[in-house]
């Protein structure tokens, strides 16, 4: 007879569970002595092992640990033990489970098998006390680059020393074989002010042995989430190493005005069994279904269970950690729609009475069904109730370049008119709009960000194939000439939308990925940034670069409230479909210009459209980006060409 499949670990009565509230579980180190705490609630013995390495090697010392409330499990070590490596063992249900670093762990050593003892504060790099973030105003100046370690660095002709690490992003000078600046330097010339990087922590499908074995991973699969991953240094056997670099870049990245954001992956483990979760309390981080198995809304395997205390407490802990230790600037949660709504807005209270300027955003959805509600869920619809977190817009992402779903689909700026209304919900950054019908928005049938920061406008990123690629598959018959009009396009309408402005690293290059989509385990071939395409298409470059100037010097299309973008911005009825035009006045938000008209032509032919009245200077066209004035536009009416967006001012 067969049955379903069930886990060996039962979903436990987790709610019975001893909740510490103490701030101290992990290693504590001093010269004079070190602490260490574990929470493992239902153990009946934990043993402490020292390691001269972080790897091979008996242990040097085995020590019993003593319980005491709330499940938490301690020892004290009265001597000087900087820079030994240690693990926990606990036995449960009469059974030794697995030798692991505790789930806190700050520093590890290869691979992440053993943690270390660490002095914090030796990590530090020269003058790191007076690291300063570069400033910012409001959430809605920002905009994001986001980037992988490896892939800004690792190309033979990206002239950086140290590919693939993080050094690689405190080099400056660096330049292609053609002579045009290349990674820290070309994203300060692009003039972004977020880099966003994909995870850093210490994942697990890289082993950190084999440095030359070409592996590569985005790093979605978490292993120690207070730990920089090891393969990013140049040393991932001293566990200090890895500490030091990650500061260094950190710090490199806040004196060329760039602040900077962890992606963080709370919502699963890269695995169950092997966690470190599940090495001192099995089964009580994890979600369960009804019948007992482990959900997966994530499609992972697993699902982190963020509404358990301890669980959130882990996740408040780690993110505080980081801002801290590390100076970040901000967080992205992946799939950030497995947590709860509690969790978030604690997890963002407790940052932003630390730094008011953290920024915090994530995927408003999940991979699949959760157990979790959907109204406890912090997914895109829920978003007005949660304190000061952003959330993707995938609306406007689908609507200006075709569903996710079917690669094939046109999107508007390959001239379906269909998607018209979900591209207007996006310019207004999903905030209640009257002129905004959102009967015909793809999949929001209502608006769902309170202020428009909360809304990440974005074409396209890390997931999915990059947008030139995805506009050549929908396109296949159109010319390189056309699909580069796409393109720019695209991110024209990204960048002079409300909201939080995203761009994936080397869009501004029409990065390509060769047709892959999901190239998390691709080989750097795949995942590259290719410098000799800057070259190729400087041109593109120049208007990437135009577009981000654009929005940093004009206030007018970075709002900061749903008010003022009520007050100001008014859609214009064209008449004609795949045009949509609006007009933002009243020197909106303090701008210089009285009254910007943006028009965007997503149709193949081109477009006459009455003006308003006024004394109009054209400043973006399909080709170039001139704040002084490309001409003056007075007749009456204006022709917008083919796959073109148009800015015009009136003072």
């Amino acid at each position: 007879m067969l049955t379903s499949f069930k886990p060996v670990q039962q979903a436990g009565p987790f709610d019975d569970y001893p909740v510490y509230s103490g701030h101290d579980l992990g290693v504590k180190y001093s010269p004079l002595k070190t602490t260490f705490k574990v929470w493992a609630p239902k153990a009946t013995e934990v043993t402490l092992r020292l390691y001269e390495a972080g790897d091979g090697g008996l242990a040097i010392s085995t020590i019993s640990m003593v319980k005491g409330v709330k499940g938490v499990w301690a020892v004290v070590v009265n001597k000087d033990i900087k820079n030994k490596y240690y693990t926990f063992q606990v036995k449960q249900d009469d059974k030794w489970l697995s030798e692991a670093p505790d789930i806190y762990a700050k520093a590890v050593g290869i691979n992440g098998k053993r943690g270390m003892v660490a002095d914090l504060a030796s990590t530090n790099p020269t003058n790191w006390r007076n690291d300063k973030k570069p400033a910012l105003k409001n959430f809605n100046d920002i905009i994001i680059y986001e980037l992988h370690i490896r892939d800004i660095s690792i190309s033979p002709n990206s002239g950086i020393t140290h590919k693939g690490k993080f050094l690689g992003l405190t080099e400056t000078g660096t330049k292609s074989p053609d002579g045009e600046p290349t990674g820290l330097d070309h994203i300060k010339q692009l003039g972004v002010t977020h880099v966003h990087l994909l995870p850093c922590f210490d994942f697990n499908s890289v082993d950190e042995t084999k440095p030359d074995a070409n592996q590569y991973n985005w790093g979605y699969d978490p292993l120690n989430y207070n730990v920089p991953e090891g393969s990013y240094s140049t040393n991932p056997y001293d566990g200090n190493v890895r500490i030091k670099e990650f500061k260094k870049m950190i710090q490199t990245l806040h004196k060329n005005g760039l602040r900077v954001i962890l992606d963080v992956v709370y919502n699963h483990t890269s695995d169950i069994k092997g966690s470190n979760f599940s090495q001192f309390a099995p089964g009580y981080f994890y979600r369960q279904n009804p019948d007992g198995a482990y959900a997966n809304g994530t499609s992972c395997g697993n699902e982190v269970a963020s509404e358990r205390p301890m669980a959130r407490k882990f996740m408040m802990e780690s993110v505080v950690y980081w801002a801290k230790e590390y100076h970040l600037d901000g967080f992205r949660f992946d799939l950030m729609g497995i947590h709860d709504i509690k969790t978030m807005n604690m997890i963002s209270d407790t940052l932003h009475k630390i730094d008011p300027t953290i920024f915090i955003y994530g995927e408003g959805w999940t991979a699949g069904n959760s157990p979790l509600p959907e109204d406890l869920r912090a997914v895109k619809k829920n978003m007005a109730k949660v304190h000061e977190v952003a959330a993707f817009s995938d609306d406007i992402r689908d609507g200006i370049k075709g569903g996710w779903s079917d690669v094939k689909e046109k999107g508007f700026v390959s001239g379906n008119a269909a998607t018209t209304e979900s591209v207007r919900s996006g310019i207004v950054a999903s905030t209640p709009n009257a002129q905004v019908n959102y009967k015909q928005v793809n999949y929001s049938k209502a608006p769902w960000a309170a202020e428009p920061f909360q809304t990440i406008t974005y074409v396209s990123c890390h997931d999915d194939n990059t947008l030139f690629d995805r506009l050549k598959i929908s396109n296949p018959k159109a010319s390189e000439a056309d699909l580069i009009k796409m393109d720019k396009l695209a991110n024209a309408i990204v960048l002079t939308s409300q909201g939080v402005s995203f761009l994936h690293s080397g869009a501004e290059l029409l990065r390509t990925k060769q047709g892959i989509a999901n190239s998390y385990n691709k080989p750097d071939s795949i995942n590259q940034i290719d410098w000799s395409r800057k070259t190729k298409y400087k041109a593109v470059f120049e208007y990437y670069k135009g577009l981000v100037a654009l929005r940093k010097n004009h206030p007018a299309f970075r709002m900061p409230s749903t008010k003022m973008i009520r007050r100001n911005l008014k859609f214009m009825e064209t008449g004609e479909t795949g045009l949509i035009a609006y007009q933002v006045s009243n020197n909106a938000n303090g701008d210089t210009w009285k009254n910007v008209l943006v028009i965007l032509n997503g149709d193949t032919t081109s477009k006459v459209m009455k003006m308003p009245a006024g004394n109009w200077t054209l400043v973006v066209d399909e080709n170039t980006i001139s704040e002084k004035g490309i001409k003056r536009i007075d007749n009456g009416a204006v022709t917008i060409p083919a796959t073109a967006a148009y800015v015009l001012f009136e003072n």
